[in-house]
């Protein structure tokens, strides 16, 4: 049972206890009580090489560069499901439109849904020879446009046939034979080495499953090396809360039935798996995840919200939620997975894990997550060999922020050097959240002594909290697992009065600056809320519009408190009688953390991802990347809002040389190594909100230790800044006022529409004086709400277009995702290269419309590099 508690959780950052092994513990007392569920993990029982496929997507991509392309290689999926080229099921998501992006992120395989050529749900039946023709083409296509790669598209003739043209299994049976072997040989008549993906039917259903297999190993394929009509890929769905206690006897039964019928074994995706409630929270994904890595299968998250969201773990365009940092986690498993033994194996809801060595690298790590009752890590097989006599554990935490609440690098809530006793020690986690999961990483003792860095934080909920005109609601996603998730499966609405108001107490330890996120679901508009704090407003809470009630988003505001217990409440109106616009909002919980200085982050090499022959070392102290030649480091970086950053690499050197670093595929000049010995290089450059990507190549010799950033408002000076109503505007472009009714967030009360849909329909911006040729970021702050209607499930959202021109110069597109309503805006960053002293900006789209502006920035991509030698 989930106990609703005032405060669910309140830790501090060194909540640790060091016995004869590591503990961590938080201050809750429930979660301290409880006996804790106990997972063994033993390092020494090899169960294969990491495979990685886990996280898989069905439209987890829509457009080139959505949700974008370093938030996709962070959480490299392995293989994506997306649309036939061309097809009509939705309006974006085509194979061919994403499969640069996602190739160049690291993916595998891109799965072809061949009917979704087809623009009805359930599929229209036109017949099996319009299908044919449908087939023809697409396949044609792949073919004559991917010569050099098309063995990465693999084909899936039938999606869901047991529901879908061939329900009626008695009396449809050999229609589908012949329909499959008339597909598969249309298929391989035209690429002869295509892979054929099937049967992919809505769940596993063994009798329908043995007559196909049966059937397929007998009859003749034209085009098939073995002669059969067999699929190179099993594939089926597993879409149900239950699928976490069956998934497991559902693999064993088919590898059984491959053994009996002399087949196989052939590899498997599951190539749709989950509901709503599992998506973007780490405490169930951790749970699919240990299912599919277990058994070394692909598989790929259902797609139930629209396309271009990596299923629901990324925020707006670039930006993380929770879950994403545990699909990261996950993408960033090296060596051989290991044996580990949850309390309970195939019971739906609760602790799972999964866990692997590298040995070359020396490192263990532990994923684990799903319950709601502490953890407890009974560790075994830390060879010395491998792990020294002393290790350094780190515990990072990542929880569920909410659909479109972005999450940063996921705090280390406790760490410890300890002696393992014969290769053993025990790793105590703390209870209390069950949507969250955790990272455990075992290294050798090195350097400094690893310290926890988690600020103080308190959450509350928001059905616990005193309610005025306000009313609570079940959101039970155990009964209903397609319901979007909410914390503690209650949430608060019905705020349309006047005098609503939610509010509660907090205690907060010292003097200071602290951030409340407020987890909200507006419904498609804007909306705002005025927060008091003791009774005395403090200020007007600006929220984004949400897809609905319960798909929530999270908002940050700062707020002043002295130390002790103060009075938060978040009201309907400022003076008690007049509605602010869009107030009807559902709230679910609050987060209260205090902030401790400018957003800083450290990022040691244990974080990084190798390639090139880079490796870590461990010798002589810290762990550090060995670079030189092609070796190479990429870290994964994550800044809270749009400005300039400090980046920070810190070394060992043997020789003078050039750092090679790129960010987002962006070359950063000026970094080098100017004296053998230990020193360090920093740059300032301009981070878009949400995550970069870092790539580092050294001279030879140079050892990588970490990478820091820290966040240097005060240079945001040099951005510049416009509204777009005072930029120069052409044809049909035209400024709109909003109305004092809405609760847009347009910076000035007003913004630019009808921009596109016309070669004359454009907004310029003059370059000021010192903007000349360069690297540059613009921030566009824009409007989308564009898309189609009528599909039974999926909202079938549509991005928009801007070709940005220099005046004299080249031509950038830059696309701008839904984003729900048309007066709700968000930044979005496009890389400029410009070439001219002074050549205009001009933002456009001849061919099709375009999205609404409030305002724009430029700023250089580097305003000061240093490279300041160490001692």
């Amino acid at each position: 049972m989930h106990r609703h508690r005032l405060f669910r959780h309140a830790h501090a950052a060194a909540a640790v206890v060091a016995l004869a092994a590591l503990t961590a513990t938080p201050a809750a007392p429930a979660a301290a009580s409880a006996a804790p569920d106990v997972v063994t993990v033993d390092f020494a029982q090899r169960t294969g090489p990491v495979h990685g496929g886990a996280t898989g997507m069905l439209y987890g991509l829509s457009d080139p560069g959505v949700p974008g392309d370093s938030l996709l290689a962070g959480a490299r999926p392995r293989t994506v499901a997306q649309k036939a080229p061309d097809g009509d099921q939705h309006p974006n998501g085509d194979a061919l439109v994403i499969a640069d992006g996602f190739l160049a992120a690291g993916g595998e395989e891109i799965v072809v849904y061949m009917q979704d050529v087809y623009s009805r749900w359930p599929y229209e039946d036109l017949g099996i020879d319009d299908y044919l023709a449908k087939v023809d083409t697409m396949v044609r296509k792949v073919v004559r446009e991917r010569p050099g790669d098309k063995d990465r598209f693999v084909w899936v003739p039938f999606n869901e046939p047991d529901g879908i043209w061939y329900r009626d299994w008695a009396t449809l049976k050999e229609k589908f034979f012949a329909d499959w072997k008339a597909v598969f040989e249309r298929i391989r008549s035209i690429d002869p080495t295509a892979r054929i993906v099937g049967p992919n039917e809505a769940g596993y259903n063994p009798g329908r499953l043995r007559d196909f297999l049966t059937w397929a190993r007998d009859a003749d394929c034209a085009g098939d090396p073995e002669g059969d009509c067999l699929p190179d890929i099993m594939a089926w769905h597993e879409l149900a809360r239950s699928r976490l206690a069956d998934y497991r006897g559902h693999f064993e039964h088919y590898r059984q039935l491959e053994r009996a019928l002399g087949i196989g074994p052939l590899p498997i995706n599951i190539d749709e798996y989950g509901n709503r409630r599992d998506m973007s929270v780490p405490g169930q994904m951790i749970q699919w995840i240990s299912l599919f890595e277990d058994t070394k299968v692909d598989a790929d998250m259902a797609y139930w919200t629209y396309a271009g969201n990596l299923n629901d773990h990324a925020v707006r365009t670039r930006r993380a939620n929770g879950g994403w940092w545990l699909l990261k986690w996950y993408a960033d498993l090296t060596g051989q997975t290991v044996r580990a033994t949850p309390p309970r194996l195939n019971a739906a809801d609760t602790v799972q894990a999964v866990a692997a060595i590298d040995e070359p690298a020396r490192r263990g790590t532990i994923l684990v997550g799903g319950g709601a009752e502490p953890v407890r890590l009974d560790v075994s097989g830390l060879d010395p060999d491998v792990f020294g006599e002393q290790v350094d554990v780190l515990v990072s935490r990542t929880t569920w922020t909410g659909y479109e609440g972005d999450a940063l690098k996921p705090p280390v809530i406790a760490a410890e050097r300890t002696a393992p006793r014969g290769g053993t020690l025990q790793v105590d986690l703390p209870g209390g959240d069950v949507m969250a999961a955790y990272r455990v990483t075992i290294v050798p003792a090195g350097g400094r002594s690893p310290a926890p860095d988690a600020p103080w934080t308190v959450s509350v909920e928001a059905e616990s909290a005193t309610l005025t005109s306000a009313q609570v609601f079940d959101q039970d996603t155990t009964a209903d697992p397609q319901r979007y998730a909410t914390s503690g499966k209650r949430d608060v609405g019905g705020l349309n009065a006047a005098g609503s108001a939610v509010t509660f107490p907090v205690t907060v330890p010292r003097d200071g600056r602290y951030r409340l996120g407020v987890y909200q679901g507006a419904n498609k508009v804007p909306g705002r809320h005025a927060l008091f704090v003791d009774g005395v407003l403090d200020q007007i809470v600006q929220y984004s519009a949400n897809l609905g009630w319960t798909y929530r988003g999270r908002t940050d505001v700062e707020v002043e408190l002295t130390a002790g217990t103060h009075r938060l409440s978040l009201r309907t109106s400022a003076d008690g009688t007049t509605l602010l616009p869009g107030g009807d909002i559902t709230l679910d919980k609050f987060d209260l953390t205090e902030i401790t200085g400018p957003a800083r982050a450290v990022h040691p090499a244990d974080e990084a991802r190798l390639s090139g022959g880079a490796r870590i070392t461990r010798t002589g102290g810290e762990p550090a990347i060995e670079l030189g030649g092609a070796a190479r480091a990429t870290f994964f970086v994550a800044a809270a809002e749009d400005g300039y950053h400090d980046v920070t690499l810190s070394y060992g050197a043997a020789a003078r040389g050039d750092l090679r670093v790129r960010l987002d595929g962006r070359e950063i000049p000026g970094l080098r190594v100017t004296r053998p010995g230990e020193g360090a290089s920093r740059v300032r450059v301009y981070l878009p909100a949400g995550i970069s990507k870092i790539d580092i190549a050294g001279p030879a010799g140079l050892r990588l230790r970490e990478l820091t950033t820290i966040r240097a408002d005060r240079a945001d000076g040099a951005v510049h800044r416009i509204e777009a109503e005072q930029a120069r505007r052409a044809g049909a472009a035209r400024a709109v006022t909003v109305p004092a009714t809405s609760a847009s967030n347009a910076s000035a009360g007003a913004y630019v529409g009808d921009l596109g849909g016309g070669a004359g329909n454009t907004l310029t911006l003059d370059r000021p004086a010192g903007f000349g040729p360069g690297q540059y970021v613009l921030l566009v702050h824009y409007a989308n709400a564009d898309r189609n209607t009528g599909h039974p499930y999926n909202t079938d959202v549509i991005s928009r277009f801007l070709d940005i021109t220099e005046t004299g110069g080249t031509t950038t597109r830059g696309v701008f995702r839904h984003n729900y309503a048309w007066d709700n805006f968000w930044p979005e960053a496009t890389p400029l290269t410009l070439t001219t002293k002074r050549g205009a900006i001009v933002l456009g789209n001849a061919e099709a419309p375009g999205p609404n502006i409030d305002r724009l920035e430029l700023a250089r991509l580097v305003v000061e590099v240093a490279n300041d030698a160490r001692h």
